[in-house]
């Protein structure tokens, strides 16, 4: 299955998934993190770093970069 979706909307969906984490955990990191991703009435994040690291992320997966594979040791 293959999904495209756009840098915001990808974005969305991340943000979605997180509020469903914080909403089973109550976490202050998780509930800190959603609040610096928010967005303002401009479209902008409020904390701007968040937009650009997200950028870095989404290049990074393109170039292959990210391994999410479950390593024990």
């Amino acid at each position: 299955m293959s999904i495209n979706l756009t840098e915001k909307a990808a974005y969305a969906a991340m943000y979605a998934y997180l509020v469903k984490v914080y909403e089973m955990t109550q976490s202050d990191d998780i509930g800190g993190l959603l609040g610096s991703m928010s967005t303002l009435s401009d479209g902008k994040t409020v904390d701007p770093a968040i937009w650009d690291d997200w950028l870095q992320c989404i290049d990074e997966v393109k170039q292959n970069k990210v391994d999410i594979k479950l390593r024990l040791k």
